[in-house]
């Protein structure tokens, strides 16, 4: 697939200071991408500088390889669909749909027809007179992605549209757009905040964090093979503690030293290491390198959740089976379940010292 959106070192500053620091992004044409990250990373300044909405401080906006970064929203090829919907209160559904195509003067016949058709992808056949202050919060989203459909846009930008519903018609949403994206084979640019949105529906992920991106992959790459310990702790839960890595394949941490599967780091190098909850396996105390006393146990519907004591770090342990608070345990990881990651220049200097760990709670 060929790319549809290019961002070239953009950057954007308001009053003195950076929100995006140069950012570098390809969008393909007719994927399902996700812009991913905490509140104030600069997502929402990402989507809009694609919407057109923002002019980047410097750095370039290509479409189909042409730049419009002049170029107005209203002549880009681009409808975006925002959180608050903005409807209009006064319009039923089918004139709220059909709003866009009377504006660009389109004959009675083929404002039916798309209106039309945009009500069966949208499962709202037979609603076209309900006033829209009259639609639940799903419905009114609907009528809101149908109106910025309804001109076939070559991309589509959704700016945290599910976030104002309840948790089972979020989830309900999340099936019912990725169902509408690949129908239509159009370009989605999602923002949200929420993991489980991000892994659910995208075909590719854009993790970001404080203006940066900071992994671009596959939902599967992205939970996987987070390529720091920031992706690592926000998509999911995971065990983050400080290691050395005495060679290649070969980590220390927690005073002990254990096999892995990752390679290209300096000798003794400090670093971080990420294990994720599930991947901790619960064995005899006596077998283990790792012991810790279990905490608390939450049970959470499909496995429980606990909380064991290592003296320097809290591990978190997701399992089928709970031992009882209070208990002495085993832990052990197999060597692919061990993620190695070079410190970040932002989390400042570790102490250079084989098996010494820092309370990663602190």
């Amino acid at each position: 697939m060929e790319n549809i959106i290019s961002l070239r070192n953009i950057v954007v500053e308001f009053d003195g200071d950076q929100i995006l620091k140069n950012i570098n992004l390809d969008i393909k044409d007719k994927e399902f991408v996700t812009l991913l990250g905490p509140s104030g990373c600069g997502k929402t300044t990402t989507l809009r500088i694609i919407g057109g909405f923002l002019t980047p401080t410097s750095g370039d906006v290509l479409l189909d390889g042409k730049r419009i970064n002049d170029l107005p929203p209203h002549k880009r090829d681009v409808n975006t669909v925002f959180q608050k919907y903005a409807l209009f209160p006064h319009l039923n559904v089918y004139e709220n749909i059909a709003f866009g195509l009377r504006i660009k003067k389109y004959s009675e016949k083929e404002i039916v027809r798309r209106v039309g058709e945009m009500l069966e992808l949208v499962n709202l056949t037979g609603f076209e007179k309900r006033s829209v202050q009259r639609l639940s919060g799903g419905q009114q989203q609907r009528v809101a992605i149908a109106r910025a459909l309804v001109n076939r846009p070559k991309i589509l930008l959704l700016d945290e549209p599910l976030g104002a519903l309840d948790l089972k018609l979020r989830k309900d949403m999340q099936t019912e757009l990725r169902k509408i994206q690949q129908a239509l084979e159009l370009t989605f640019v999602y923002v949200t905040h929420d993991q489980e949105e991000a892994l659910t529906m995208s075909d590719t992920v854009v993790v970001m964090n404080a203006g940066h991106i900071q992994q671009i992959g596959s939902p599967t790459d992205i939970y996987n093979e987070p390529k720091n310990a920031f992706v690592a702790d926000f998509i999911g839960e995971s065990n983050i503690v400080n290691g050395c890595m005495l060679q290649d394949c070969l980590v220390e941490f927690a005073g002990n030293r254990f096999d892995c599967v990752d390679k290209g780091f300096d000798k003794n190098e400090i670093v971080d290491v990420v294990i994720r909850p599930e991947d901790v396996k619960v064995i005899p105390a006596e077998n283990a390198k790792l012991t810790g006393i279990v905490e608390s146990v939450v049970f959470k519907g499909v496995h429980y959740e606990m909380t064991v004591d290592c003296i320097d770090h809290k591990w978190l342990i997701h399992s089928t089976k709970a031992e009882p608070v209070g208990t002495t345990i085993g832990m052990t990881v197999d060597p692919f379940d061990i993620h190695i990651m070079k410190k970040s220049k932002e989390e400042g200097a570790y102490p250079a010292l084989m098996g010494v760990q820092q309370n990663e709670e602190a």
